[in-house]
Parts: structure tokens; C-alpha cells; sequence
């Protein structure tokens, strides 16, 4: 390794150690590798410029606001609500309705820690009193909040998408499959733990005329994903458009339909939401100049002939970074991984002749798994600060459906069709031959 690739990742892995935030540990670490090695230091400004000026990037923030903006208007309430007089006093009722309101709310929000807060806030109280442990309340919701990045709208498919230049109407659309795959798993986990320690659900199921009620009463929430997916679906609008018509549906819901939304709290979620995407804007900033970087020092040309020597075929190769991706996800978030990891394969990726857009799934599926595993899964962390707890017994609680995700996980990556089945058949893509 030459002495500019072995000062890049031993300063970058240094600065992590001693809990340098991750946007400055991937700038300082390239600008003083650029400095040092004479490799150009004009091209700092450019690539900072180049990294967040890209239209598919507007989308980031404006489905940031979207989903605060329907989270006020307590839309995430009338999905539980709708849910559990579905599931009635079924064997892991409570448990169930968790999982499944954090996918749909996922769907809206596209946040794993802003999906654990909405659904933990509405579920975790009742899911207590109906007798649960509050540690598997809490596990079970971080658990399926980390499907946000995997169900449409995904930050995370934005991201990847701008990386590769993979069209991200069809990593949207060939997230769906997965998605709902990987959220059957996690219900089947809930349902195994709850047939174990007998919970149920805590309503009576409802009659017919409470639940189209119920419906009814939840069918803003429920349209919110229909229209977003819908019009990219049937290419009315890209996924930026797609952002910009989500805020304008979550402003006429919110204001006209719920009146939840005053102009105080509006400001207030301006200002929330211009704070979250400006620390992901700085993350992506930063990273792609640490990316440029790694590719002019070599580090991504030696990664890839090392991944190529050890992987000997492609289904070893897409398992070996699967596991590279859960071990990452422990200690980095997903969007930092995306951008640390992504240019090191996308070399490999083209050797072996591996969809891209397949793999963007399956990386996406991953980074999802690694948001509630310790020690950083910031889904846990939003779940223990929601009962005041530490992190521990909730990621022991979470190790079920953890399990049943990687099983999930490893499906999606040998079987190429969930994946792609959607967005070919949509015209939304054409995969390789």
C-alpha cells in the first residue's frame, strides 16, 4: 500500500477511535492527504461543490420536512389505530401492529430514527400496559424503524442512486418487494417471541363498521405512499418532484384536513428539518472528497483486486460485503458507509457482471439491518432515550428480528428477481446483460 492510501485510512480510522465526528474525520482526513501528497488542492473545492450539487440529491431534504410535517399531523396514531382493530387480541397483536405501522410510517417518513420516535411515542405505553416488556417494545420498534431506508422514499436509495448514476425510480420501486419481504420475517420474529411469552393484542377486533371507520379515518396516511410511488411508478414525476409533491400533500393533510399545523410549528419543523439535512448534506460533502481521494491514491484499485482475489465468484463476493456492511453498521451510519463503501465495489461490481441496481438493494437492506445493532444503531439509541433506558437489554431484545433480517438479507442477495422484477416490468429499468 503506497504511503497516500495507508495515511488515508490509518488518519481516518484514527480520528473514528478517539470520536471525531464523521463529516470532519472523512474532510480532514482527505485535505490533509491531498496537502501532504501534492495531489492537487484545488480539486477540494470542486469535489465539495461536485458532491452536493446534483438535482436527485434536492429530493433529501424535501422528503425530510414531508414526513416531519405528516408526523405532526398524527398520522402514524390513525395507522396503529386502524391496525390494531385488524389485529384484535391475536397472539403478538401489539408486537404486530409495531412492525407493520413502523413499515408503512417508513414510507412517509423514508427515517429510521424519526419512524422509531413516531411509532415508539404511540405503541410503547400501550404495548406496557398490555404487558409487555417495555426492552422488547422498544427492540421491536427500532427493529422494523430500520425498514424506513428500505421502503420507499429512501434517503439511502438517493444517495446510492447519485453515487452510481442508477436511475432512483427504480431503486425506489425495487425496494418494494424486499421491503415487504424483509417486514414479513420481522413479524414472524414478533409473532414467535409473543407465542412464547403470551402477549397479545390488548383491543377486541373490531366490527366491520369500526374498521372501515378506522380506515377511513387513516386513508390521508395510507395515500401519502400511494401517490408518492404511484406517480413514479407511472412516470408522472421523478423521485425529486415526487419530494417536492410529498410536502405540498403533507402541508394540505396537515393544515386543511387535520388542522394540526399552526404557523409556529411550522417554523419550528423549517428549522428542524433545514438542521437534519444539513448534517447529511455535510456527510455527503466531505465524503466525496475523502471518495475522490481514496480512487487517486490507489485505495479503491487495491481493494477491488483484493476483493476479487478472495470473492471467487459473484454470490461469495455480494455475501463477503454483506457481512462487511453488518459489521460497518455497528459502528458508522448509513450514510457514511454509502459513501466509504460504494466506490471500493462498484470495480467488482462490473467484473462480476452484478446488477447494479440488485446490489443497491442489497446494500440498502443491510445498512437497514445496521441501524439497530449496537454499538451505534441510532434506532436504538432514539428507543432507549424513548423509555429511558440503556442500550443493552434493548438490543438483546432486538437480536430476534435482527436474525430474522439477516435471513431476509441473504434471500434478497442470491435471488436477483425480487429485486428487479418491479422496476424492468415498470420500464423503469433495463438490467444488464
Amino acid at each position: 500500500m503506497n504511503g497516500p492510501a495507508l495515511l488515508l485510512i490509518v488518519m481516518f480510522v484514527a480520528l473514528l477511535l478517539i470520536g471525531v465526528p464523521i463529516a470532519v474525520s472523512l474532510g480532514f482526513t482527505a485535505v490533509i492527504t491531498i496537502m501532504l501528497y501534492h495531489m492537487g488542492i484545488l480539486m477540494i473545492s470542486r469535489n465539495f461543490y461536485a458532491s452536493i450539487a446534483s438535482f436527485p440529491l434536492l429530493a433529501i431534504p424535501f422528503f425530510i420536512l414531508a414526513g416531519m410535517i405528516l408526523e405532526k399531523a398524527r398520522l402514524a396514531e390513525k395507522i396503529a389505530d386502524f391496525l390494531e382493530l385488524v389485529v384484535g387480541r391475536a397472539t403478538g397483536g401489539l408486537a404486530i401492529v409495531a412492525v407493520l405501522t413502523a413499515m408503512f410510517w417508513g414510507a412517509i417518513s423514508g427515517s429510521g430514527p424519526a419512524t422509531t420516535a413516531a411509532v415508539g411515542l404511540i405503541l410503547i405505553v400501550p404495548m406496557v400496559r398490555g404487558g409487555y416488556s417495555e426492552y422488547f417494545a422498544a427492540g421491536t420498534i427500532a427493529t422494523a424503524a430500520s425498514l424506513s431506508i428500505v421502503i420507499p422514499p429512501s434517503i439511502a436509495f438517493i444517495i446510492y442512486g447519485n453515487i452510481t448514476s442508477v436511475t432512483v425510480s427504480g431503486l425506489f420501486v425495487g425496494g418494494i418487494i424486499p421491503g415487504l419481504l424483509t417486514g414479513l420475517f420481522l413479524v414472524a420474529a414478533a409473532y414467535y417471541v409473543s407465542r412464547k411469552r403470551n402477549y397479545r393484542g390488548t383491543r377486541k377486533r373490531g366490527t366491520a363498521k369500526e374498521i372501515w371507520k378506522a380506515f377511513v379515518e387513516s386513508i390521508w396516511a395510507i395515500l401519502a405512499p400511494v401517490i408518492i410511488l404511484g406517480g413514479i411508478y407511472a412516470g408522472v414525476f421523478t423521485p425529486t418532484e415526487a419530494a417536492v409533491v410529498a410536502v405540498f400533500y403533507s402541508l394540505f393533510v396537515a393544515t386543511l384536513i387535520y388542522h394540526t399545523l399552526d404557523w409556529y410549528t411550522f417554523m419550528d419543523i423549517l428549522i428542524e428539518a433545514a438542521v437534519t439535512s444539513s448534517v447529511i448534506m455535510a456527510i455527503v460533502a466531505f465524503a466525496g472528497i475523502f471518495s475522490w481521494t481514496a480512487t487517486v491514491s490507489g485505495v479503491i484499485d487495491q481493494f477491488a483486486h483484493g476483493m476479487m482475489r478472495v470473492a471467487k465468484t459473484p454470490i461469495m463476493f455480494i455475501l463477503l460485503v454483506d457481512l462487511l456492511l453488518l459489521g460497518l453498521g455497528m459502528i458508522l451510519d448509513a450514510i457514511s458507509i454509502t459513501y466509504l463503501v460504494v466506490p471500493l465495489i462498484m470495480p467488482v461490481l462490473a467484473a462480476f457482471h452484478i446488477d447494479p441496481l440488485w446490489y443497491g438493494v442489497i446494500f440498502v437492506v443491510a445498512l437497514a439491518i445496521g441501524q439497530a445493532t449496537p454499538p451505534v444503531g441510532v434506532n436504538l439509541f432514539t428507543a432507549a432515550g424513548l423509555i429511558h433506558s440503556d442500550l443493552d437489554p434493548i438490543a438483546k431484545e432486538a437480536v430476534p428480528y435482527v436474525i430474522a433480517a439477516i435471513i431476509a438479507l441473504i434471500i434478497i442477495s442470491v435471488i436477483p428477481a425480487l429485486s428487479l422484477y418491479l422496476p424492468v416490468h415498470a420500464g423503469l429499468y433495463k438490467p444488464i446483460p
